[in-house]
């Protein structure tokens, strides 16, 4: 029998029951279960992120793919049924950039093409290039003197020590276990606390670091370097890509440089280290987009109902913007198409919430949240001096979602514990969905931060990895492919009962003490 007819079935008999927590939090069965029937056989999420990501293409701020995405996003939030939609501008981000065209390959001492794409924000080579490779390993400052005179006209191979490709016996995807997610429920005031297990990946350490290396990138320009590779992380022809160079307009000009593929870097280090004599091939042509430098965030609402409450907002959101080796789809196509979905949901489960519900989809996030923060600080308050605006006390909560593409598994409860009992009477009609965690640790680096910095309860859902930090997570491999459609129709359900359950209560979330005037937490990303 199909899932919609065991729900057409029940639904008479559900219409009335309620689910209490400990303490008395309603949830009503009846709407979780429309919203099941509606998400699981007539989700939409899948074909939302073919168009985001395969159509779309990647979206990399200050794009033409992130614009075209946003008018996409706008007109197809408009056509749900959404109201106020809109494309909202936040401020100037720098020099927009694009790929055109992009080649690599090795020609003598045989012919071989290379894996490799270019870094954001470096220029082409203004046609095909054809030079001598020369091996370059700069792990600190005295060893630039040493190449001096050497590197006009060539190719640089840029390696360090830390280069080396090894063999990996772990598997590339994997779920949350019970007892990962047992630990993750641990207070890490104990003194067996556990590392929060939901983070988003880092880089790993032993990399030239940022100052070092735009010394690099200077030497090696005014030594008349024609282009530079560079890479190391990723296997399998896997490659982890990012900027190569600054978005601003005063930027110092640095080579064309292309991040390779581990395997395919390693065998140009080995041949040269013995000496043997590279020739290769590149063409590498890239735009900076100078004519517009405002970006921007998409906006939307399903407007409150209820005479009292509807100025307030639950507000849901994830960022559209990527990087540009792939198709950005686990970070974050997935992260935005859930959300799509589940107002989706809402709407098509005619849901009339008390408050007014907005989903807002970010640019900028890659680069250090700068679209949430700034939205955050237009409309909400400045973190930098907890100078707070009045809609600041009407927003009861934020949740995003931004680590990957896994089902939901709980929720970081940001170090407020006031709202564990209330989430965890949330999560009981999905506990045989695999929603058990309420966990007391915070999770960083994505857009509920800018929230939280300024007093306003943001959230991350915990999400099963997957092959997020393995294959996906920043990488030319992050495409609809490494998706599975079950667990996003998991997690757009999930979403879409939080969002309901916040804008219906009678009243808003508990929230922490506003935290003191701070630098800024910048992105790890």
């Amino acid at each position: 029998m199909r899932f919609r007819n065991i729900f057409l079935l029940l639904a008479a008999a559900t219409a009335t029951l309620s689910f209490r927590g400990d303490r008395s939090e309603h949830v009503n069965m009846h709407k979780i279960m429309l919203m099941k029937d509606e998400g699981f056989n007539n989700s939409k999420v899948m074909s939302t992120l073919f168009e985001l990501t395969d159509v779309n293409g990647p979206r990399l701020t200050g794009s033409t793919g992130m614009r075209n995405a946003e008018q996409w996003a706008k007109e197809k939030l408009k056509g749900w049924g959404l109201t106020n939609v809109n494309i909202e501008p936040w401020g100037g981000f720098g020099k927009g950039w694009e790929i055109n065209r992009s080649y690599l390959a090795m020609t003598e001492p045989y012919y071989q093409p290379l894996i490799a794409c270019p870094k954001a924000w470096t220029p082409g080579t203004n046609g095909p290039l054809k030079a001598k490779a020369v091996l370059v390993r700069i792990d600190n400052e005295q060893d630039m003197a040493k190449y001096a005179g050497q590197l006009r006209g060539k190719i640089v191979v840029l390696s360090s020590m830390t280069n080396e490709v090894k063999m990996n016996f772990a598997p590339d995807a994997k779920r949350y276990s019970k007892d990962e997610l047992d630990k993750m429920m641990d207070d890490w005031h104990n003194d067996d606390g556990v590392t929060n297990l939901s983070q988003k990946p880092k880089a790993p350490a032993g990399r030239p670091g940022a100052p070092l290396r735009k010394q690099v990138d200077s030497f090696l320009y005014a030594e008349g370097a024609a282009a530079v590779l560079s890479g190391g992380r990723g296997t399998m022809g896997t490659l982890f890509t990012s900027n190569g160079a600054s978005r601003a307009w005063d930027a110092k000009p640095v080579l064309p440089e292309m991040e390779l593929g581990s395997e395919h870097l390693a065998r140009l280090v080995r041949l040269l280290e013995v000496g043997k004599d590279i020739e290769l091939e590149m063409d590498s042509r890239t735009t900076f987009l100078t004519n517009d430098s405002t970006e921007s965030n998409v906006v939307a609402e399903i407007p409150g109902t209820d005479p009292e409450l509807k100025d307030e907002l639950v507000i849901l959101g994830a960022h559209m913007d990527s990087w540009h080796a792939a198709t950005g789809t686990t970070d974050n196509g997935t992260g935005v198409a859930v959300m799509m979905e589940a107002v989706r949901i809402l709407k098509a489960t005619n849901v009339k919430p008390r408050r007014t519900i907005r989903i807002v989809l970010w640019s900028g996030e890659e680069q250090g949240l700068l679209g949430s923060r700034a939205y955050v600080k237009k409309h909400f308050g400045d973190r930098m001096t907890m100078e707070l605006k009045a809609g600041q006390k009407r927003v009861s909560a934020y949740y995003n979602l931004d680590n990957g593409a896994g089902k939901i598994r709980g929720i970081h409860l940001q170090n407020n514990d006031e709202v564990r009992d209330i989430f965890e009477a949330w999560m009981e009609p999905f506990k045989d969905l695999g929603v058990t965690t309420a966990t007391i640790h915070t999770t960083g680096s994505t857009d509920h931060i800018s929230f939280d910095e300024v007093g306003i309860p943001g959230f991350q859902f915990i999400q099963d990895p997957l092959e997020y930090g393995t294959r996906t997570h920043h990488t030319n491999m992050d495409s609809y492919d490494r998706v599975n459609s079950n667990d996003l129709m998991q997690a757009s359900i999930v979403v879409a009962s939080f969002v309901y359950n916040t804008a219906m209560r009678d009243e808003m979330l508990p929230r922490k003490p506003l935290p003191k005037p701070q630098k800024p937490v910048e992105s790890h990303k």
